[in-house]
């Protein structure tokens, strides 16, 4: 039987990359997408090219009653249940901390948050037996940035969430870990970092390894972790950040 996984927010950035990664070892892929839908179809077309299958769904997340209707579209898939669950979706809130408004405040966590944790609740019944959950985290969950503090506390408590879900869901022999990615050339960063040869010097030398990671570092993490070879990896946080903070 082949594998199924859900991807949030995999219409662009480390997202597209986890899918295609996902896709390209025979897994087929939900992903899904807020706002560019025009993205997310390329997506899905960059993966049947290459001989996989895949399919997008639309989900807004941040609303009570998000991860519900997210599975009732994934059922509609026809997919046999689910055997892996990436919640790679997030937003930012650049803000500092005189800045940070509640509204602000409530929208990142309840996306970055409460969605993650009502995506796996609704998925209980559809999630096989040693299926994967993987939460994208951040850097930011271990390193005092206060320029982006709320977001950082987001990704803190989605660090919390991963080991409690993994002391929950062990006894079924689901894994479930966290993937902390650094500073990454995607759409959401190429304000600030492409074509600006000091910004990219400066972030190339906050990591060990120094240079700045790309989707595909993120992807093969998060490719490991859901194969086989990860079945004895799990309530981790694994660092994919080349060494930042050392």
């Amino acid at each position: 039987m082949g594998k199924n996984a859900l991807v949030t927010g995999g219409s662009r950035g480390i997202g597209r990359a986890i899918a295609e990664r996902l896709a390209a070892d025979g897994v087929t892929v939900a992903l899904t997408y807020a706002g560019d839908e025009a993205a997310a179809r390329e997506t899905v077309g960059r993966i049947t090219a290459d001989g996989g299958r895949a399919f997008a769904l639309r989900a807004e997340f941040g609303r009570h009653g998000d991860a519900a209707a997210l599975w009732a579209a994934y059922d509609g898939l026809g997919l046999d249940g689910v055997d892996i669950i990436v919640n790679n979706a997030g937003i930012g809130l650049p803000s500092p901390l005189g800045e940070v408004t509640e509204e602000g405040f409530d929208q990142v966590f309840a996306v970055n948050v409460r969605a993650p944790f009502f995506v796996v609740q609704e998925a209980l019944g559809r999630l096989r037996d040693g299926g994967r959950v993987i939460n994208i985290s951040s850097g930011a969950a271990r390193l005092a940035m206060p320029e982006i503090l709320a977001y950082g506390a987001t990704k803190g408590a989605l660090d919390t969430l991963t080991l409690n879900l993994a002391k929950a869901l062990g006894p079924r022999g689901v894994t479930v870990n966290s993937v902390a990615p650094g500073i990454v050339d995607t759409d959401v960063n190429a304000g600030w970092l492409r074509g600006n040869p000091e910004a990219e010097a400066h972030a190339a030398s906050l990591a060990a390894l120094g240079r700045v990671g790309q989707p595909q570092d993120i992807a093969d993490v998060v490719a490991f972790l859901a194969s086989d070879a990860g079945r004895w990896v799990t309530g981790r946080v694994v660092d994919a950040t080349g060494g930042a903070g050392l």
